[in-house]
């Protein structure tokens, strides 16, 4: 492996740890020219996740994208960065375990959505509203009353 700063080709590993969710392994290596350290993973190489989206185009799976909607419906919750994290991981890894890597938009909305229920409520509410595409104050309702019945 080149070393990030001087690009030497040989380094020595001295230390290798798993990551604490078993899906990469973390090696410290040192360059043996330059004598700094710096840290690389090792990870499975995982086939891609194409969305089928609403109109029928297909983009690959963006994780990014996943984090950011639910990060938008947990604004100003009590609800740690990590929890989020978590629960994209839990989806993702939901995603990867089906049969095949063609996945439509509305699964991963209603994963995303059925995770978010159980953590916060109104977190739940502002994704499903956006996700579902309420379009009006009885659809909004509806969902509530759903809500409360459980």
């Amino acid at each position: 492996m080149k070393c990030p700063y001087c690009n030497y080709e040989e380094t020595q590993v001295i230390d290798t740890r798993e990551t604490e969710n078993l899906e990469a392994t973390r090696r410290r290596r040192e360059c043996l020219k330059c004598n700094k350290r710096f840290t690389s993973y090792e990870r499975v190489e995982e086939a891609d996740i194409v969305v089928v989206k609403k109109d029928g185009r297909r983009e690959r799976f963006q994780r990014q994208k996943l984090l950011n909607g639910i990060l938008k419906a947990c604004e100003k919750r009590p609800i740690s960065l990590d929890k989020v994290e978590k629960l994209v991981d839990e989806v993702e890894s939901d995603l990867r375990k089906r049969d095949s890597v063609e996945v439509d938009s509305k699964i991963i909305g209603e994963i995303a959505i059925k995770k978010l229920k159980s953590i916060d409520k109104v977190a739940y509410i502002r994704f499903a509203s956006v996700y579902r595409e309420f379009e009006d104050l009885e659809r909004f309702e509806e969902e509530l009353e759903k809500l409360q019945k459980k």
